[in-house]
């Protein structure tokens, strides 16, 4: 065994199903730390980490819930959020907020009175920031120390360093609560959702997008599928996803396909650890026409679901 593999393996911890709480898997993908960068970690979880999966992926016996096991443990995941910075995720705002203005459509729908909306793990505040501009009263945390100051000052709106634990806010704070491309991150999902529900309002909304890896993109590229990464600590299906938030509580109201928007010479550039050859070959075309710029909506299996804490 190396000093690498050695160091990397230190650092993990055994978890039991965040779902149901057995400890009886079967594995999916077996591990990979022969590729771990365990001096390094800060990097592995920038907001635009794509660091290809090199954790143990396993499947609950119970339940069917997929997550790391075992994987780095939470003291190490919080501090690799919390520092560093991250210019590369920043550089996308564009596509972001296009992104979420469409969401926002969605949301005010449901929600046509504009009340209070918290973004929980908002990066650089992008959805907050489309969101103020349309007249909601907006709060954001985020763990990256760089992330939430970058946010608050660009977007002029409050983004706090931390966790949604570290904010205590009351119980029936909000009538909106966001997780945008958030739980699978999170060391303990039941226990984020748990807080969503009640900081909500009696009848308030949560918004919650996912990669799934029941999607049929995911299980057509297997191992190769682009939302594998070690920043992913859970892989929730249809099934998954709604029995977590039926056993926090939730009704779910709405779910779709969830279409996200970048520049195309970002997304090939994303693609280089899974596809290189087509990767490379993409960018140069995309280069040569000028069009490393052009915002592209894509799907390669991101799910949104729509819930509401009952009255």
């Amino acid at each position: 065994m190396s000093m690498q593999v050695k160091s990397y393996e230190e650092m993990l911890e055994n978890v039991n199903c965040s779902l149901c709480g057995s400890n009886e898997y079967e594995v999916v993908y077996p591990p990979q730390y022969e590729k771990a960068k365990p001096g390094n970690i800060i990097e592995t979880f920038r907001s635009s980490g794509d660091e290809v999966l090199i954790d143990q992926l396993v499947r609950c016996r119970k339940c069917g819930l997929q997550y790391l096991n075992p994987r780095l443990r939470q003291e190490v995941i919080l501090e690799g959020y919390s520092g560093g910075s991250d210019e590369t995720f920043v550089s996308q705002i564009a596509g972001r907020e296009r992104t979420f203005a469409r969401s926002l459509d969605l949301i005010e729908r449901l929600v046509p009175q504009k009340g209070k909306i918290l973004d929980i793990g908002t990066a650089g505040g992008s959805f907050l920031g489309v969101a103020s501009k349309r007249g909601w009263d907006v709060i954001g945390c985020e763990p990256s120390r760089w992330l939430a100051e970058w946010g608050s000052k660009h977007y002029n709106i409050t983004v706090h360093a931390g966790t949604v634990f570290n904010m205590q806010f009351k119980e029936s704070t909000f009538d909106v609560v966001t997780l945008w491309d958030v739980l699978e991150h999170t060391p303990d999902p039941k226990a984020v959702l748990k807080e969503c529900n009640r900081i909500l309002k009696p009848g308030g909304i949560l918004v919650v997008n996912y990669p799934d890896i029941g999607a049929s993109v995911a299980r057509l590229m297997g191992r190769k599928w682009v939302f594998l990464l070690s920043v992913h600590l859970y892989y929730f299906t249809v099934k998954t996803i709604a029995e977590m938030l039926k056993t926090t509580d939730f009704d779910i109201i709405m779910r779709k396909k969830h279409w996200q928007t970048l520049e195309l010479g970002y997304i090939f550039s994303r693609m280089q650890a899974y596809v290189s050859g087509l990767a490379r070959l993409g960018g140069k075309i995309v280069s040569a026409l000028g069009m490393e710029k052009a915002l592209i909506p894509y799907w390669v299996g991101q799910s949104l679901v729509i819930a509401r804490r009952p009255k």
